[in-house]
C-alpha cells in the first residue's frame, strides 16, 4: 500500500514524499497514541513510514515506541551533521525525548520551541519515506501555526473525542490549518464507544456522532472511530502500541482501515491539485 507519488512536490525535506500532521485542538484526546498507531498501520499496509514527535514540551513517543533514553547517532562532517532516526517496530522515529532527560522541564518560549522542531525535522537523515507522521503538540498556538507555515505539510488529520468541548477545539484546529492552506485529510474520532470488558455492553460515554458532524460541516471525511478501550492506553504505556502488540486484533484492523482511507485521500489530493487549470494572464 506504499504511496507511489512522484517526489516532485515539496522538496524541502529530502527522502520524504508526504508529511501528515496529526493534530488536536486540545490535549487528552489520545492524539499521540493515534499518531503512533496510524504510523504503524501505514507500515503494516506496506509503506515506508517515519514519525516525528513534535510535542516539544511533553514528548511521549520514546515511551510509546519502547525506545526510552536512547540517543540518536550523529553522522556527517562538522556543520553538516545529521541525526539518524531510531528504528522501532519497522518505523523511523525522532523525538525531543531522545535528546533530553526525563527530568528536564521544557521551559521554552515559542520561537525556541519552533526552532528546535524545525531542526529535528531538517537535521534528521530520513531514509526514503512514503509518509512522515508528525505528532503535533496539542492546541492551536504559535508552534502549530509556524510549523504549518514552514513545513511542507501534505495534509492534516484531526483527532477528537465525541465530547462537545473537544469538538469545539477540533474545529479550531481545522480552521487553523485552513488559514495556512493545509488540506484536512480527515477526522479520527477517538474514545467513541465504550465496550464493557465484563458483559460486552456498548455505551457512548462521551456522546455520539460528533466526528461525523464535524466532517460534514467542514467537507472532510470521518476516517474512522476507535473505542474507549483499556488495551489501547495500556499497550502504548508499556511501549508496544496496539498495532505492534496484536496486529490481527479488531482494534489494529480499525487503524489499518483508517490508514487505507488516508492513503486514498492523499492520492485524491494530488489528483485534485493536478486538475487545477493553469491561469494565463494576457495584456488585453
Amino acid at each position: 500500500m506504499a504511496s507511489n507519488q512522484s517526489t516532485t512536490h515539496h522538496q524541502a525535506i529530502r527522502q520524504v514524499k508526504n508529511i501528515i500532521a496529526v493534530a488536536s485542538g486540545k490535549g487528552g484526546v489520545g492524539k499521540s497514541t493515534t499518531a503512533v498507531n496510524l504510523a504503524l498501520a501505514l507500515a503494516a499496509e506496506g509503506a515506508r513510514v517515519g514519525i516525528l514527535d513534535a510535542d516539544i514540551y511533553g514528548p511521549s513517543q520514546p515511551q510509546m515506541l519502547g525506545v526510552g533514553q536512547r540517543r540518536p547517532e550523529v553522522v556527517g562532517d562538522q556543520g553538516k551533521q545529521q541525526m539518524l532516526p531510531i528504528n522501532a517496530y519497522g518505523i523511523q522515529s525522532i523525538s525531543m525525548g531522545y535528546l533530553v532527560t526525563e527530568d528536564t522541564p521544557m521551559l521554552w518560549r515559542g520561537p525556541m520551541a519552533t526552532g528546535a522542531l524545525q531542526q529535528l525535522l531538517m537535521q534528521t537523515r530520513w531514509d526514503n519515506l512514503d509518509y512522515l507522521i508528525i505528532d503535533m503538540p496539542p492546541g492551536t498556538g504559535d508552534i502549530q501555526i509556524t510549523l504549518a507555515q514552514k513545513v511542507p505539510v501534505t495534509g492534516a488529520v484531526i483527532v477528537t473525542t465525541p465530547q462537545d468541548i473537544a469538538l469545539l477545539d477540533a474545529k479550531k484546529g481545522i480552521e487553523m490549518f485552513r488559514k495556512v492552506n493545509v488540506p484536512i485529510l480527515g477526522v479520527i474520532e477517538n474514545m467513541a464507544i465504550h465496550i464493557c470488558s465484563n458483559c460486552g455492553h456498548e455505551e457512548h460515554v462521551f456522546g455520539e456522532g460528533g466526528g461525523e458532524r464535524i466532517a460534514r460541516d467542514y467537507q472532510t471525511e470521518l476516517l474512522g472511530s476507535l473505542p474507549l478501550d483499556l488495551s489501547i492506553r495500556a499497550d502504548a504505556d508499556r511501549g508496544k502500541p496496539s498495532v505492534a502488540a496484536d496486529p490481527e486484533s479488531a482494534i489494529s484492523q480499525k487503524y489499518r482501515a483508517i490508514a487505507r482511507k488516508l492513503v486514498v485521500n492523499v492520492q485524491q489530493h494530488y489528483l485534485a491539485m493536478q486538475a487545477l487549470p493553469d491561469i494565463e494572464i494576457s495584456d488585453d
